[in-house]
């Protein structure tokens, strides 16, 4: 496995990170909890002891499942989760960062997953009705408390992440990135790169569509959110499935591997990433190590640039996930 250092976490992090949305339940049909704890102490074994989840997910049932599940290991897990995410009795979620709420988040998760500090802190989504610098002080306050360790952000903008590093230090910053969805690179991954920032990059296989596994006649049930993500919407279901299929045949003839492993090997690629990687089974983690001590030359990814620019001519981006702002 391989590791990379995240600034004011002492334990070296794995380049690929468990990510646990799923095991919530909500937005993905449903889940089993047992299945769930197994899956994470099967991605330790294999190496990954970066596990990331948020109240949001299930609402707090993801925190609960992953605190039970790392009990035993808990040392040797680099547990992040987030904050700045709040919702009524309808369960519709909406951007709270400010002071009060990150407060009473942090001791809800911390109650959750059974621990006493958390060790990568991020704020899930900016919040336009509260300063950023007033986010980034109580974070820094919590991290002087010892009730985190390193501070991070996700879906935020350089001009965001600037406001924000005025007054706490920034250690990781999350966005949506993935061989379809790669709007951070004129950005956010620069910034990253040039001001020491880890990139938690979620979604690394596009809700499932770089997994190889799905066709034109796979269905989602239930509150599963990609019956409403418009990539899995036709006409432009068939352009990503067909990019998929020659992806696939550039994996297998020149790499000798699948199109799962390319989609996460060409995220590591990109600079100080790190790749979540969804699941709630064990064996969706099997292929963990396809992904490990190899390299995509300069030349398949002009291939891999060249395919997609061929088959996916209506390409969306991630957008529709964005919950919205507080009511006025």
């Amino acid at each position: 496995m391989e590791t990379i250092e995240i600034p004011g976490i002492p334990t070296p992090a794995s380049r690929v990170c468990l990510g646990t949305w799923a095991m919530g339940g909500w937005m993905w049909g449903g889940t089993d909890d047992d299945a769930s704890i197994a899956t994470i102490r099967h991605a330790h074994e294999l190496g990954v002891n970066v596990v990331d989840t948020a109240p949001v997910y299930g609402f707090g049932r993801s925190e609960e499942v992953v605190g039970r599940a790392i009990a035993p290991i808990r040392d040797d897990v680099v547990l992040a989760t987030k904050c700045g995410l709040d919702w009524g009795d309808d369960q519709r979620p909406f951007r709270n960062s400010s002071p009060q709420r990150i407060r009473r988040e942090v001791d809800d998760s911390l109650r959750r997953l059974g621990t006493d500090r958390i060790d990568l802190y991020q704020v899930h989504w900016p919040d336009p009705r509260v300063p950023f610098d007033d986010t980034g002080r109580v974070l820094d306050d919590l991290r002087r408390e010892g009730k985190i360790l390193a501070i991070g952000v996700s879906n935020y903008a350089p001009a965001e992440m600037d406001a924000l590093r005025d007054v706490a230090p920034l250690a990781t910053v999350q966005p949506p990135y993935n061989l379809f969805e790669r709007g951070i690179e004129g950005d956010v991954l620069p910034y990253a790169a040039r001001h020491g920032v880890v990139v938690l990059a979620y979604g690394a296989l596009c809700r499932g569509l770089l997994s190889g596994r799905m066709t034109a006649g796979t269905t989602f049930d239930g509150d599963d959110l990609r019956r409403y993500d418009p990539k899995f919407q036709q006409p432009r279901y068939a352009q990503y499935l067909a990019a998929v299929d020659a992806l696939a045949e550039l994996a297998r003839e020149r790499f000798d591997t699948t199109v799962l492993a390319l989609a996460v090997r060409w995220v590591l690629d990109q600079g100080p990433t790190v790749a979540l990687w969804g699941a709630r089974r064990r064996e969706q983690l099997d292929p963990i190590a396809d992904t490990m001590g190899w390299r995509l030359d300069d030349a398949a990814k002009a291939d891999i640039d060249a395919i997609l620019a061929r088959t996916v001519t209506d390409p969306v981006g991630p957008e529709f996930m964005a919950p919205p702002a507080r009511p006025a």
